[in-house]
Parts: C-alpha cells; structure tokens; sequence
C-alpha cells in the first residue's frame, strides 16, 4: 500500500472544502462559543491519541465534509458504540451540529474545524480508523476544473493507510460524471476492493440518512450513487 510523502506535500495541494460564506444564526454562534470546548478538536498538526480523546478504545468512523451535520448527528446517535468525529469547515454547519449534539447528550461525537487533508495527514496516525465517508463532495463540474475534486489517486491511498485492515471508505455523490471519476480512482487503487464488484454501487445503507440535501436533488432528478470499498 502507498502513501502520500508526508515530508513534501504535492506542488498543488488539493483542499478538501471550498470556503463558503453563510449566515449564522444566533444559536449557531452560542454552540460555537459554549460546545466548543466540549466537543471541538483544535487542530496541532500532531498525532492525536483517540482513544484519549474519546476516553475509550472504540472504533472510529470519520466524515469529512459534514455540511450542516444532519447525517453525521443521525449516525453517532444511532451508533453509540462507535466514535464519530466530523470534520467541517462551514462554521453555521459546525454550529448546528454542537447546537444538536449538545441537546441529545451525544458523547461519541467530536469535530474538527480544519482542512482535511491536514487533518489526515498530520493528526490521524495510520491504521486508526474504523471507517471514512465521503458525502457529496463538491463535484466540480466543468472538466478544467475535475483536477480539483477531492477523490484523486493519493488522496485515496492516504485514506488506505488512515484505515484498519478490512476499514470502510463509503463515499456518496449526486453527480454521475463524478461517480464514474470516483469508480476510476478507487478500481485502480491497489489498497481497496469494491464490497460488490467492479465499478459497482450499493443501494443507500441504512446508516447513510437520506438528507434534505439529497431530497432536494431528487426532486431536480439527480440519480445517488453510494460507493463501498475496503481497505485489502
């Protein structure tokens, strides 16, 4: 299995998020400001010890990119015997997610307000995580710009080598041109096999919500494409 150099990132370093400006509301902002200490990772650019973090050994799933952390909140509610720590950048999304957490009493939960690909490369240390999801990143659409979409080839392999042995990497999109980019990158990749086959997609598991985010898509008659694949 190969790995980013960690010591010389790429010349073109591929964010995970595009920095998006939003309004927050007033309970937002009081999450931000009251949770925070509760629930937030600030990022060091150091191997971070999870069990530590948690105060248990329990597996760890990981969602980058959480949005306004409907899913993410769903599936460490549901999942209580697994720790879940969403990373996000969006501070309203952020914000809702505390504000939530903090009203269900969830202590599974932690976020990170950073780059993920920092966040992976530098805080997460190898073979630590139980699961990684992908949820509707941002597609790119027009092709001089598909070489910034966040499914790339060493983007892939660091998320192998974040990932125990027979880990999950489940990734969702709305936009078919970049599942097929998506299917592309993973088939190759030597560190993960698809749970059905070649180029092959799951119906939505039941831990994946379907989200007013991908309502609304169906409505506008996007197809949902969920991709499962293992680490080998």
């Amino acid at each position: 299995m190969s790995e980013l150099n960690e010591s010389t990132p790429p010349r073109r370093e591929i964010k995970s998020f595009v920095k998006r400006i939003g309004r927050i509301t007033a309970g937002q902002k009081q999450a931000l400001e009251t949770q925070w200490p509760r629930y937030g990772l600030d990022y060091s650019g150091t191997p971070r010890d999870l069990a530590a973090t948690f105060g248990n050994d329990r597996p760890i799933v990981l969602e980058i990119g959480f949005g306004n952390g409907e899913a993410l909140f769903a599936a460490a509610k549901a999942d209580p015997a697994r720790n879940y720590i969403g990373i996000e950048v969006h501070e309203p999304g952020v914000g809702r997610l505390l504000r939530d957490a903090d009203a269900a009493g969830l202590v599974n939960l932690r976020v990170s307000k950073h780059d993920a690909v920092e966040v992976l490369r530098h805080e997460i240390t190898p073979g630590s995580l139980a699961e990684v999801r992908l949820y509707f990143p941002d597609p790119w659409h027009k092709k001089r710009h598909n070489k910034r979409r966040i499914v790339q080839p060493d983007f892939v392999e660091m998320i192998a080598s974040r990932l125990a042995p027979d880990g999950l990497f489940h990734l969702a999109t709305d936009w078919e041109p970049y599942a097929e980019h998506m299917f592309d990158v993973l088939d190759a990749s030597p560190s993960f096999r698809n749970e059905l086959g070649p180029r092959q997609s799951a119906p939505r598991p039941d831990w994946r919500i379907e989200t007013h985010f991908q309502k609304r898509g169906e409505r506008l008659g996007h197809g949902v494409w969920d991709l499962l694949y293992r680490r080998r």
